[in-house]
């Protein structure tokens, strides 16, 4: 049995731990909660977003834990409404004022905002200044496909640390994953374990697919078990979400079993290239643009 992916280290040497909590669409009210108990769990990574509105929570739950600051990997990243070179940088300033913090560990663009993409490409230079001022340890993107990521790769002069992007056993996309190991890009993982097949409205669900569920009790797991495994074993980072204790716990006991090559390369095999979540390009200003609150 193995147990040596506990951390990964980003393309500028910080390390990372691979799995994190996610807080999407958690309500504020359940946010502090979850994350306290992910940390009297183990974890040591927390993710959020400004659109998320729980930034303050996240904060609180980091400090009820007792966990040194210095020990916990805080991500989250800036709204579309924030994209532009000043408004980016007040976006950082808003966010770390909730979360309660001086520096933020991996600060990402939420979204590829093609329609505007030249405020996406100025709120990045925002980030690359955030990131020389020793403001944020690492920078990056989140939901950018591959044409997004070589016109932003073609004017960077940082190469984004991570893409964060919809991943699991049936959408893998697996040709922005290998365009984003070309360039030393995390490919990080959102809906890891298929959440959104669940939630989504879509005919098939991972946590009921059989190839899983096989897998699974060969190890004496659960179908998500395995599905954060595949990740691991593969290189990625994965961001799960939960609010409950036992399956936030569940969640983070992956580093004591192995699944084969011939598991793999079945969980491999379940892609149908079906997106649950939006199209990228379907995000706008116009329908997607928000106000985020001062702190």
């Amino acid at each position: 049995m193995t147990n040596e992916i506990t951390t990964i280290t980003l393309n500028n040497g910080v390390v990372l731990p691979p799995v994190g909590l996610g807080v999407f669409q958690t309500p504020p009210e359940e946010t502090t909660a979850a994350v306290e108990s992910a940390l009297h769990a183990g974890y040591r990574h927390i993710d959020t977003a400004a659109a998320y509105l729980n930034e303050r929570e996240v904060g609180e739950g980091i400090r009820r834990s007792g966990i040194a600051r210095d020990e916990v990997f805080i991500e989250t990243k800036l709204w579309i409404s924030d994209y532009g070179y000043d408004a980016a940088l007040h976006g950082f300033d808003k966010s770390a004022a909730k979360l309660g913090v001086d520096q933020i560990d991996l600060l990402l663009l939420h979204q590829p905002l093609t329609s505007r993409f030249d405020l996406t490409l100025d709120a990045y230079r925002a980030l690359e200044k955030l990131l020389a001022d020793g403001k944020v340890r690492a920078i990056g993107v989140s939901n950018f496909m591959p044409e997004h990521l070589e016109r932003l790769l073609g004017v960077a002069s940082v190469v984004p640390a991570v893409n964060q992007v919809e991943l699991h056993p049936y959408f893998q996309q697996k040709n922005l994953q290998a365009l984003n190991t070309k360039h030393g890009i995390l490919t990080q993982a959102w809906s890891p374990i298929g959440g959104i097949t669940s939630y989504g409205g879509g005919a098939k669900k991972s946590f009921e697919d059989p190839t899983l569920l096989e897998i699974a009790a060969s190890h004496g797991k659960s179908a998500a078990q395995v599905m954060l495994r595949w990740h691991l074993q593969q290189g990625r980072s994965a961001i799960p979400k939960s609010v409950r204790p036992a399956r936030i716990a569940e969640n983070l006991a992956v580093f004591d079993f192995d699944l084969t090559p011939e598991q793999l390369a079945a969980v491999d095999a379940l892609d149908t290239g079906v997106r649950g979540g939006p199209n990228p390009d379907d995000i706008t200003l116009e329908n997607a643009g928000m106000p985020i609150p001062e702190a």
